[in-house]
This record gives structure tokens, C-alpha cells and sequence, in this order.
């Protein structure tokens, strides 16, 4: 494991004398958690690899298959990486590694061959599990070649099952590290977030008690290849003993329909997930007793998405944070309306933030990372006293109440002066027929950036025009030098895994349009 951040001792011991950081690994949170809940439902919504079961088989296949790794010499500290869509095997793959205190690296399932060779490169796992196929994945044996013990799923993934299940768990120091989680929202390369168990537990802890306790049966479509989607699908239904429902692909049909036929609900994410189904042709205001919460986070929250939902009787509330640092701020679904429409929430548990000279926010606290699999990146990102420069810009009103106005990369820089994408793109959804609208810099020769926006338009509705957008943004009152001077229509954005759109794809394809 490449050299970590070293987390202050002042830290250390606050975290530990306030039970945030406890002696529990990961093992020991899900061994509890499945033995008081064997009864639990887990069910996979899926066209290709369906399943049905409890908490009880799960574990069983799970404790088959650590006991099969045992035997091949997994153990505590040793890497086990896998590719898998959200189906049942990938459960049993996370809890096994659990159970052996080994680290867990989840792979988007739709990552190809470049992102997965970088991956199995950087990290060199001892154990690697993938599918033969889905959708865009297709197993490639040679980018495992100098990885030890294979398995595939719908091939020989079940040989790896021992006769015997495993007993217990094995103890490992909860300082270690237990997942890396690889994320590729603002960069080409994926970059490697390392957490350890006792930062992994405090952040499941911590979100689990943000939901609301009236949430329903939620149906985890996130592809668990992605921190959040890993949280929800695996570790935080066990910690509660509550049922969990996984789709392998985001479908707004298949939810509306899984909301009527299961009772499932949809309770957030990136704002995305919830306007797909108020946008789909199949939606219909019964769904809505099946959608009374949105937690929204995973990027900026457009206010006008928050007082849509709102009118609809949804109770919105928003959350900030990252990979490196999950939870920084949150709003609890009780909060005052107007902190949980227009804010990003305040400091959570244990959590402290600030804002440099520049707006930048700086955070630390008990759920942030140890660091990078990049010890360059670590050193630069984070500083001696445990704080994490986060790459985002925010303002804080007189409670305490955290807003994110723009990420530093996002700020377009226009003939000297600073455009906020965020405010442009509020304005652009005014705009009659837009589902969503994402404005970035793009070259210019003269002024050395200016705005391009890009829009998505509802299903059925047609694309505004230059000058339609220009007479809107003229009637809105926004300033002339903010306004976009191209504007593109999409039919979808480039996304990561949680619904973010990946805007440095959008400013590669914009210059490549000038060349």
C-alpha cells in the first residue's frame, strides 16, 4: 500500500474518546448486523441474473466463499477487486473480504479495459471477480493475467465456494485499510480513495442515521461499484435489518413499476434519478406516496429541482460531501425548509469545515479518507493538520449552513473575469422544456474562455434556441458576459456512476469541435 496521510494524534484521540471511531472492522459490523437480521429480504431486480433470498443465504454464500479464499491464502490486508453489475455475487464477494479483513475495491461495472488495467495495476490484488458480460463489460482475461485467484461469474465463480461455510471473522487492526474506492468524476484517471474500517464504519453509522426512519423498502440502483451505491446496497440495510432491493441497471420504468407491484421506493441521490421519474411517460402522481423523501447530493442541487419536488409534496434535503469525505454536511428531512431547499446543511457529526481565502472549502473529520493510492496526490490534497482541500467553492450563512456555489474547476474564466457555471445553469433550467442544463468553459482565442451550454431536453419537449436561450437569460436578468455563446442539445450527459455528469468530458468534446 503506497505511503497514507498520517491522521494528527489530537484526532485520533477526540474520535476515540467519542465512540466515532470504535475497535469494529468491517467483519465485525456485518457479522452483527446479518446474524440479528437472517430473516431480511434481499432481492435482485434484474432481466439477466434475477434472484431471491434472505440475509441467511446470502450469508451462507458468503461465508462459502471466505472460506474458499481462506483456503487459497486471502487474508487479512490482501486485496480483492471485483467488476460485477449489482447482483447477488457481488454481495457475497464484499461481506467474504469483510469476514478476512482484506481490502475490497469495487469496480464500476461499466468501466473498460483502460480504467480496469489501471486499476488492477495500481492496487495488485490477490483476487479478482468479474462476469463474462453485461452490457458494456466484457471479461478480457488478460488484463487479470498476474492476478492469483480468478473467479467469473456465470462461468467459475461457484468453484471458488468452499463445502463448509466460515466461522467468525478475522481480526484486523480497524486503523488498516479496508476499501479503495476509485473515482473518475473530475479527472481522466481514476484516482484510488483508501478508507479504513474505522473511517468506512463511523461514515455507515453516520448516513444511516441521516435517513429518514419512515424511508420504506428503497430500491438501490446505484451501481455498487460506487462508494454510494456500495453504502446503500451493502453495509447500511444490514447495519438497520432492513430489506434490500438492487436493480443492475437504472431504468425510471422499471422503478415506477417496481413502486407499485413491491411497494419499493426511490429516495434520492443525485437529483437525476428523481427527475428521470417525474419526467418518464409512465409516472403518475399515485407514485409519489412512494418517492416522500429526496436525499440529494453527489453534486450540485439545482433549486430549481428542490422546489419542483417540493410542490409535489416531497420533502427534499441535501448533503455534500465526496469519496474522500462522504458526509460533510447534511440537512436532516426535519431541518427548516428553506436550509434544506437552498443549503448544502450544516457540519455533520464530528465533522469540521472551513473556507480559505480563495472560498475553497477545507474539511476533516471522522469518515475522511487516509489518503490516495497516489502518495503524490495525498501530500497534495491534504495537509499536516488533517485538513482535505476539496476543490470546491462554497459560502456559509449566519448558522453555520454550508452552500456550494461552484467547484474550482468549473469556474470559467471570461476575459479576466469569473463566470459561476451553477448560477448559469439555475438560470438555464428556468427555461420552458429543459430537464437539466450544464454550462463549462470552453477556448476562446480572444477572451480565453467563455460559457457553452449544453441541455437536456424533457422527453417530448424540443431544444430551445440561441437566441430563445439568450431572450430567457435577458428576461431573468443575468449579465450579458455570462451568457453562453454556444449551446448544444443532448440527448444524455456523460455520467459517473452516481448520476454526476462528467463535465471534463464535456470540455474535451468542445475543444475537439474546434480543432
Amino acid at each position: 500500500m503506497a505511503r497514507l496521510r498520517t491522521v494528527p494524534e489530537e484526532l485520533v484521540k477526540r474520535y476515540e474518546a467519542e465512540g466515532w471511531w470504535t475497535g469494529d472492522t468491517l467483519g465485525d459490523l456485518l457479522a452483527r448486523g446479518l446474524a440479528a437480521a437472517p430473516d431480511a429480504e434481499f432481492r435482485v431486480h434484474s432481466a439477466v441474473r434475477p434472484w431471491s433470498g434472505t440475509f441467511r443465504d446470502v450469508d451462507g454464500m458468503a461465508r462459502r466463499l471466505a472460506a474458499g479464499l481462506r483456503e487459497r491464502g486471502v487474508g487479512p490486508g490482501d486485496v480483492v477487486a471485483f467488476q460485477l453489475p449489482n447482483w447477488v455475487e457481488t454481495a457475497a464477494v464484499f461481506w467474504a473480504s469483510a469476514f478476512l479483513g482484506a481490502v475490497v475495491v469495487p469496480i464500476v461495472h461499466f468501466y473498460g479495459r483502460k480504467e480496469v488495467g489501471y486499476i488492477l495495476e495500481s492496487v495488485r490484488p490477490k483476487v479478482f471477480v468479474t462476469a463474462e458480460g453485461f452490457g458494456r463489460m466484457e471479461y478480457r482475461p488478460e488484463l487479470s493475467a498476474n492476478v492469483p485467484v480468478v473467479g467469473v461469474v456465470g462461468r467459475d465463480f461457484d468453484d471458488l465456494l468452499a463445502g463448509e461455510p466460515f466461522e467468525g471473522t478475522l481480526a484486523a487492526d480497524p486503523a488498516d485499510p479496508a476499501l479503495i474506492a476509485f473515482t473518475s468524476g473530475t479527472t481522466r484517471d481514476p484516482k484510488g480513495v483508501v478508507h479504513s474500517h474505522r473511517t468506512l464504519g463511523f461514515e455507515t453509522r453516520q448516513l444511516a442515521g441521516l435517513y429518514p426512519p419512515d424511508r420504506g423498502k428503497q430500491l438501490t440502483a446505484a451501481p455498487v461499484g460506487h462508494f454510494i451505491g456500495m453504502l446503500n446496497a451493502f453495509l447500511i440495510p444490514v447495519l438497520d435489518g432492513a430489506a434490500i432491493n438492487l436493480a443492475d441497471v437504472w431504468d425510471p420504468g422499471q422503478a415506477l413499476a417496481l413502486m407499485e407491484s413491491d411497494g419499493l421506493t426511490v429516495g434520492g441521490g443525485a437529483a437525476y434519478f428523481m427527475t428521470s421519474l417525474l419526467d418518464h411517460p409512465d409516472f403518475r402522481p399515485e407514485h409519489l406516496a412512494h418517492m416522500k423523501y429526496a436525499g440529494l447530493g453527489g453534486a450540485a442541487v439545482p433549486v430549481a429541482v428542490t422546489t419542483r419536488l417540493t410542490e409535489l409534496g416531497i420533502t427534499v434535503f441535501r448533503s455534500y460531501g465526496s469519496t474522500e469525505h462522504p458526509s460533510i454536511t447534511g440537512s436532516r428531512h426535519t431541518a427548516p425548509e428553506a436550509k434544506r431547499l437552498y443549503t448544502d446543511g450544516d457540519a455533520m457529526t464530528g465533522v469540521e469545515f472551513r473556507l480559505a481565502e480563495d472560498g475553497e472549502i477545507l474539511s476533516r473529520g471522522p469518515d475522511l479518507c487516509l489518503g490516495y493510492t497516489d502518495p503524490e496526490l495525498t501530500a497534495r490534497v491534504f495537509d499536516e493538520d488533517g485538513w482535505y482541500r476539496t476543490g470546491d467553492i462554497g459560502v456559509v450563512d449566519e448558522d453555520g449552513y454550508l452552500t456550494i456555489t461552484d467547484r474550482k474547476s468549473d469556474v470559467i474564466i471570461r476575459g479576466g473575469e469569473n463566470i459561476s457555471a451553477l448560477e448559469v445553469e439555475e438560470a438555464l433550467l428556468a427555461l420552458p422544456g429543459v430537464a437539466e442544463a450544464v454550462v463549462v468553459a470552453a477556448p476562446d482565442v480572444r477572451l480565453g474562455e467563455h460559457a457553452a451550454a449544453f441541455v437536456r431536453p424533457r422527453p417530448g419537449a424540443t431544444a430551445p434556441t440561441l437566441d430563445q436561450m439568450r431572450d430567457h437569460l435577458e428576461r431573468v436578468g443575468l449579465a450579458r458576459q455570462k451568457w453562453p455563446e454556444e449551446l448544444h442539445a443532448v440527448e444524455d450527459f456523460p455520467r459517473t456512476p452516481s448520476g454526476k455528469v462528467q463535465k471534463y468530458v464535456l470540455r474535451a468534446d468542445i475543444a475537439a469541435r474546434q480543432t
